[in-house]
């Protein structure tokens, strides 16, 4: 739990850093970003109810010691994985540094503290963020020089800095004097111990570049050989594995063992159904902000047989390096390749309104909002264009 006196936030002006951590906490749902499961009012406080993190700050693993390179290199892939994803959300957290990442009882690191987040809003006509923000020791030079500057690139600093300090055990950047402290920072004055493998060193000064045009992406990053250097093995998702058991489903329904037929038809739609499909009786933006970009689902109509609509899954599928599992009314989709949340999964289901007219209801069983959007954007979308029913009136009942 975070307690906050509404009356010193008040007084101090911070009600719109607040209503900001709120925001992006509720939009950054990762799992190595902290969840926020709900927030509550009284008269004088404000309470947020998190999840909770057994392990206490990596602060306290450092403060031990350097640690060993491989231990290193799972916190920074995890921190990374974290950080792209706020990225890719335009949200900069702008405060990363070791207090801020948290361990969990099983040792994954848990990025907190959204409180001085940037939305990618806040820019100005420039492209730039213009406030200065951060922990002396890990903010970006270009923060300093208050010229304006890239959130993502400015991370990404503090992200070099972390990765030094697990490193080597002691921050790139010190000195008594603030002054001569940023002195040293803005003229990328540090050096790598002597321990540190030529692959780390390498990255560790692409990351510190005090040109933030010249400094690395986290696209790159993630290409460096230090990065995908054993790479940890993913935990199997609980739709992975109902992904993998779904032939035994099938083959319990009435099926064959490889699940090619099914006894039981497509369900057939009856008006209530029909009613509960339409938009105007959602009530989820009742309890959920939404953006229409960030859709989890679809549906469309088509008069064409169930046989023909699961044929163009398969294409789909095959053309997009997926696996498929499919029943006559339904069709899974696994991605083979890791997205920002592990990866993507698709179901379809196929619903009868009259023996010749379908409704067909795709939706995100797993993975990333924003993968599944784009993939149905540039993917599905075109391969399912021309199998659309539409009416007299030439619309298309795509959601």
């Amino acid at each position: 739990m975070k307690v906050v006196g509404k009356e010193k936030v008040m007084k101090v002006g911070m009600m719109e850093q607040i209503k900001r951590e709120i925001a992006v906490m509720k939009m950054v749902k990762h799992p190595h970003i902290v969840e926020l499961d709900e927030v509550m009012a009284s008269k004088s406080k404000i309470y947020f109810a998190m999840e909770l993190v057994r392990g206490g700050e990596l602060f306290n693993r450092i403060a031990k010691g350097r640690l060993r390179e491989d231990a290193a290199r799972m916190y920074f892939q995890q921190l990374i994985s974290a950080i792209d994803f706020c990225h890719s959300r335009g949200v900069y957290h702008r405060d990363l540094k070791p207090e801020n990442l948290l361990l969990d009882e099983d040792g994954n690191l848990k990025v907190t503290d959204f409180g001085l987040s940037a939305f990618s809003e806040h820019l100005r006509h420039d492209g730039l963020l213009h406030t200065t923000c951060g922990t002396p020791a890990y903010v970006a030079p270009e923060v300093i020089g208050k010229k304006g500057y890239d959130g993502a690139k400015a991370d990404l600093w503090s992200c070099g800095v972390i990765l030094f300090v697990l490193l080597a055990g002691y921050l790139p950047f010190q000195d008594d004097n603030l002054m001569a402290m940023y002195r040293k920072i803005y003229r990328g004055d540090f050096k790598c111990p002597p321990w540190f493998s030529s692959d780390a060193r390498r990255l560790v000064t692409k990351l510190l570049d005090p040109n933030p045009s010249n400094r690395i992406t986290i696209a790159k990053v993630m290409e460096s050989s230090w990065f995908k250097k054993s790479v940890p093995k993913t935990v199997r998702t609980k739709q992975e594995l109902e992904f993998e058991a779904f032939d035994k489903e099938d083959a319990a329904e009435g099926g064959g063992a490889n699940g090619e037929k099914l006894k039981k038809q497509s369900e057939t739609l009856n008006a209530f159904h029909i009613i509960s499909l339409s938009e105007g009786f959602d009530l989820s933006p009742l309890f959920e902000e939404k953006k229409r970009e960030e859709k989890e689902e679809m549906r469309f109509a088509t008069t064409r047989p169930a046989s023909s609509v699961i044929s163009r899954l398969e294409e789909v599928a095959k053309a997009g390096k997926f696996s498929i599992k499919k029943s006559e009314s339904k069709v899974k989709l696994q991605g083979q390749e890791t997205g920002r949340k592990g990866k993507l999964g698709i179901a379809a289901e196929i619903f009868a309104v009259t023996p010749s007219f379908l409704v067909v209801e795709v939706k995100k069983d797993n993975g990333d909002t924003l993968e599944y959007n784009q993939f149905c954007s540039k993917e599905l979308r075109p391969a399912l264009k021309d199998i659309l029913w539409t009416s007299p009136a030439d619309n298309s009942t795509a959601a």
